[in-house]
Formats: structure tokens, C-alpha cells, sequence
């Protein structure tokens, strides 16, 4: 049995506790929030047994042996480390950290400490894209990689009446292309690698954040193309274009449908059953990794989440977006 402990008492942590529940040998023990108030609401919700609201006091907590963190990116890495350092293994939220320089330092927290560390981007643990990777072979030669995530943000209508909420506030290392944006650009880099160039373009908000924006990267023989965007929805699929045929993948966050075009005409569906809850899938993953005593998962390396941090990081710096974290 994993012990668990949480940081964050929102609807991310609601649904991978949802998640959670149903993966062998998880249990909830703990809970941090800042207030005594949500932290008992959400503990008696969920059948833990210990609150706290102060961070070092729950970090060395001898009630739990994993966390899972769900609190606003700027306070990941600060906290996930403190975690570490306290003999517990870690799953954080994507995306996992502010910035390069953040991720570099969980690596080595995680290394001096013997611990598991893991990126919890869902995307791709999923049979769905397991079908993608193991299928990638028929279309020949890939030339394009495009992923489109776009979904309007029901925080971007009080951002119009003047409420800037975590989702659009820098302050918390947040905005279009850390939220969303990291779901179409990890994926990438689990299946083709670290490209050789980046170039980004964003639609900045007033607060700071990339309300949406796109980029292109550049491989020896290919090209990725990803969109995102918090402030309007898209309903194109997302495809991986090669030589031989294309593979149409519908929903690339969470995809539920895929099919091979081939490019006589033929189609292939190699869409895989999943769970609802798709969470379930990293909760799994982290739980039987450190069962194994494995220091990280085969699946979300720390390397690719290191790669996309810097891919990250870097369409930032091209388009304007600057954190109080990257000072």
C-alpha cells in the first residue's frame, strides 16, 4: 500500500483522486491546504485521516509516503523539494515546474534523496496513445507532426470583468501555453525528441499570460506544428503526417478515437478501450513504479519533462511572457 498525501484541494486533485481510488494498493491519508477549513472539508470528503496547513509540518509528516501536488505552478518545484528532502516520492501536476532552471533542481532533489519524481501529463500513459506510438510504423517516413489543443476557459470570463484568476496570472506561472499547451508539445518530444529549433508566436493578455499561441519546431526531417489556446475552442483533429498515411487522433490531451489514412484510400481504426477517468493511468504508472524500485518511469522520463520545459521556456522568451519565477 502507497500512502498518499495532497497539496491542492481543487477539481484537478478531485478527479485524480477519483482516479486513484480505483489503482491497487492507493490510499489517502493526508491533506495540505493553507486553511484548517478546506483541509478538513476535503479530508472528510475523501476519508483522510490528517490535515495540516503548514508546508515543512506536512512535508515531514510520517503519515504518507507519496504526494501528489496540485497547487499553482510557481509553488511546485519549492514544494516538491522540501517533499524530497523529507523522504517522499512526488507526482507533480503539469506543468511540472516554472521553468528549466526549476526542473534541474527536482531532478537533483530527487536523485540526492533516492525518490521517484514524476511529470503527471496524462496524455501519454493512455492506451490511446500507446496505440499511436506502437502504430507509428505504417505511415512510413514522418514530415508533420500537428497537435491542437484549444478550449476556451470559463476563468477567461472573469478575466473580461476585471477578475484575474490563477489560470491568467503570471504571478503563478500560469496562461495558455503552461496549462494546455504542454499536453500538444510533451507528446512530441515522448516520440520524436528534442527538435533543433523553436518558433513560437502568442496573443498576450493585459496580465501577462499568452491568452493562445502556436509553434513551429524543426527535426532533421520533419516539422511539428502545436496550436493552444484558453480563449476560443477548436474541433479539427490532431494527425501525425507521414509518407505512408496519417494517423487522425480526435481529442490529443485525452484522445479517444484513432484512425490511420492511408494514402491508397484505406482506413485503419486502432482506437484502444480506456477508462473514463484517464487519470487512472499515471496514478497507476507512478504507484508500480516506485513498487518496482525503479528512481523513474519508463513512460514520463525526466529527461522529456527537462526537454519540454526548455521548449517551453524558450517560446516564452520569443514571445514576451516572463514570470516572476524566471527572475
Amino acid at each position: 500500500m502507497i500512502r498518499f498525501g495532497v497539496i491542492g484541494t481543487n477539481w484537478i486533485t478531485e478527479s485524480f483522486l477519483d482516479a486513484a481510488t480505483e489503482v491497487k494498493d492507493f490510499s489517502l491519508t493526508s491533506v495540505y491546504s493553507r486553511t484548517e477549513e478546506k483541509a478538513k472539508e476535503f479530508a472528510d470528503k475523501h476519508q483522510a485521516t490528517h490535515t495540516y496547513t503548514e508546508i515543512e509540518e506536512f512535508a515531514k509528516s510520517e503519515e504518507f509516503d507519496a504526494v501528489y501536488i496540485a497547487s499553482p505552478n510557481s509553488y511546485h518545484a519549492e514544494q516538491a523539494i522540501l517533499c524530497m528532502n523529507y523522504g517522499k516520492h512526488v507526482i507533480i501536476e503539469k506543468s511540472i515546474a516554472s521553468n528549466a532552471k526549476e526542473v534541474e533542481s527536482i531532478i537533483e532533489a530527487a536523485e540526492k534523496n533516492g525518490v521517484v519524481v514524476m511529470e503527471a501529463l496524462k496524455t501519454t500513459f493512455l492506451p490511446n496513445f500507446q496505440a499511436i506510438k506502437e502504430n507509428l510504423h505504417k505511415i512510413g517516413t514522418v514530415r508533420r507532426y500537428f497537435a491542437s489543443y484549444c478550449q476556451y476557459s470559463s476563468r477567461y470570463d472573469a478575466y473580461k470583468e476585471g477578475t484575474i484568476l490563477n489560470a491568467f496570472n503570471p504571478k503563478f506561472s500560469n496562461g495558455s501555453l503552461m496549462d494546455i499547451g504542454v499536453y500538444c508539445t510533451y507528446p512530441m518530444v515522448a516520440l520524436f525528441g528534442k527538435p533543433n529549433k523553436l518558433l513560437a508566436s502568442s496573443f498576450l493578455l493585459d496580465s501577462g499570460v499568452d491568452g493562445q499561441g502556436s509553434i513551429m519546431f524543426e527535426y532533421d526531417e520533419m516539422s511539428g506544428v502545436v496550436m493552444y489556446s484558453k480563449i476560443a475552442n477548436s474541433y479539427i483533429p490532431s494527425e501525425i503526417q507521414g509518407e505512408k498515411g496519417s494517423i487522425l487522433i480526435d481529442n490529443f490531451n485525452s484522445p479517444t478515437h484513432v484512425e490511420i489514412r492511408y494514402k491508397d484510400g484505406t482506413t485503419e481504426d486502432i482506437t484502444r478501450e480506456q477508462v473514463d477517468n484517464t487519470m487512472y493511468y499515471e496514478a497507476k504508472a507512478f504507484i508500480e513504479t516506485i513498487q518496482s524500485g525503479k528512481k523513474e518511469s519508463d513512460v514520463n522520463s525526466l529527461e522529456q519533462s527537462l526537454i519540454t520545459a526548455q521548449l517551453l521556456e524558450e517560446a516564452r522568451k520569443q514571445t514576451g511572457v516572463v514570470f516572476p519565477a524566471d527572475q
